[in-house]
């Protein structure tokens, strides 16, 4: 090896071994985790199901910090402007690939000011009927939508459950009304009190009001019937061919964290995401677990801006409508 190779490699390890070092003093101190929703939902209760794991693995506290409103944004602004030093992590939603076309002005690049650490998992959506409608399936539902207008409810403008009940009536000819809520528990109480005669939510949400008889499951997004609701065909099998739309989990940090640390980040969350009581709680919630790397998320949820961007743009949704 001549001299100048010599000096270049020793360069090279020279300038990896402060980001090396740093990963291997990681955790030194508390880790938060930015939940970017407000309690008692799907990504509070993952974000929490997660930090009790991890707080037990590193041997530091992991805590939960809830930082709700804008569709997530603002939750997922403050991790973006968190130092990136792997102590600031945030849980996103389906909502994280929706809002860099819903919201315009967004105050951060979610490409280009964001990690992505883990897909944690996906879950289908289920769209529901209170059990006084006439709708006995989903193919009832979209003849009934292309006689008329049917309205259905959500949990909110740009929801995943919006956009998908939008891309099946640009795909069908069918014509639905949307009635945003804010957030699930108001969504299940109308559509138990028959106020709104068409619900879609995830199968979490969802299916203790299935079981219960309080409402009739119509469909479920995925592109395989969900094991939590047995029984109930896709979207695609009844009228929607290759239709599928999935609720997801992941995790992210400030785009500047080092490498190692975020490689180490990921290491401790598949490490909780296989201890098995972790796994059933994240189960129980209708999920199905994924795990992936930062590479299969980065390539996921690219896939989901163009997606639900198009959808968007072609029916001028906007925030707030």
């Amino acid at each position: 090896m001549n001299r100048a190779v010599r000096m270049m490699f020793a360069a090279a390890l020279l300038s990896a071994a402060p980001f090396a070092a740093l990963a291997q003093a990681w955790p030194s101190k508390t880790v938060r985790i930015i939940a970017p929703f407000p309690p008692g939902g799907s990504v509070d209760q993952v974000s929490r199901i997660l930090a009790a794991q991890l707080t037990t693995q590193i041997g530091q506290q992991v805590i939960v910090e809830n930082r709700a409103g804008a569709s997530g944004s603002i939750g997922t602004q403050a991790v973006a402007t968190s130092p990136p030093d792997g102590y600031t992590i945030g849980v996103v939603f389906d909502t994280h690939a929706v809002n860099p076309t819903l919201i315009p002005g967004i105050p951060f690049d979610t490409l280009k000011d964001l990690a992505p650490v883990m897909l944690i998992g996906t879950s289908p959506m289920a769209i529901v009927t209170h059990v006084s409608q006439p709708y006995k399936d989903f193919r009832d539902l979209l003849a009934a939508a292309k006689r008329e207008p049917v309205a259905f409810g959500s949990i909110g403008t740009g929801s995943l459950g919006h956009l998908a009940m939008t891309q099946v009536a640009d795909l069908t000819g069918a014509r639905f009304t949307h009635i945003p809520y804010k957030g699930g528990g108001p969504l299940m109480t109308d559509a138990i009190g028959g106020q709104v005669p068409v619900a879609i939510g995830t199968v979490f949400l969802t299916n203790p009001h299935v079981k219960g008889g309080k409402v009739r499951a119509l469909a479920v997004t995925s592109a395989k019937p969900s094991p939590q609701m047995p029984g109930v065909a896709t979207v695609a099998d009844q009228g929607v061919p290759g239709f599928s739309a999935l609720a997801w989990w992941g995790v992210i940090a400030p785009a500047a964290t080092p490498q190692p640390v975020l490689r180490r980040i990921y290491e401790e969350l598949k490490k909780a995401l296989g201890n098995p009581a972790v796994s059933q709680k994240l189960s129980d919630q209708g999920m199905d677990i994924v795990g992936g790397p930062p590479e299969e998320m980065d390539r996921f949820l690219r896939g989901e801006i163009v997606r639900w961007a198009k959808v968007v743009n072609d029916n001028k949704i906007k925030a707030g409508d």
